[in-house]
């Protein structure tokens, strides 16, 4: 993100990474502590594949971040955490972002609502 806010890619990746319930409870488990894959997937009620589909998409938008370490049995351990971040969602901050998409807007035959 620049200091004005995001740009057009950066805040669809943003609001796509967080527009599905489960990351977002995701993000409201991992906002007081880091935790590890396992013990998040109980939390959550959901399976640990399902639960490593989310956090791929969550770290692709730079939300949440890993790191792997070594329990005292040896067992290799990936722990989450949620990255710090603040996206002011407003007409001024989408308009300030939509010149800047990489995707080019449809033409007059395109896309319709």
């Amino acid at each position: 993100m620049t200091a004005t806010g995001p740009s057009g890619d950066e805040l669809l990746r943003l609001l796509g990474a967080l527009a599905n319930p489960h990351r977002l409870r995701i993000v409201a488990a991992l906002r007081a502590e880091r935790v590890y894959v396992s013990q998040l997937a109980r939390e959550l009620g959901i399976s640990r594949a399902l639960l490593q589909l989310h956090l791929r998409k969550l770290e692709a938008a730079g939300l949440v971040s890993a790191t792997l370490e070594l329990s005292e049995d040896g067992k290799a351990m990936k722990f989450y955490e949620v990255e710090p971040f603040l996206v002011e969602l407003s007409p001024d901050t989408i308009a300030a972002a939509a010149p800047t998409l990489s995707t080019p807007a449809p033409d007059d035959e395109g896309e319709r609502a």
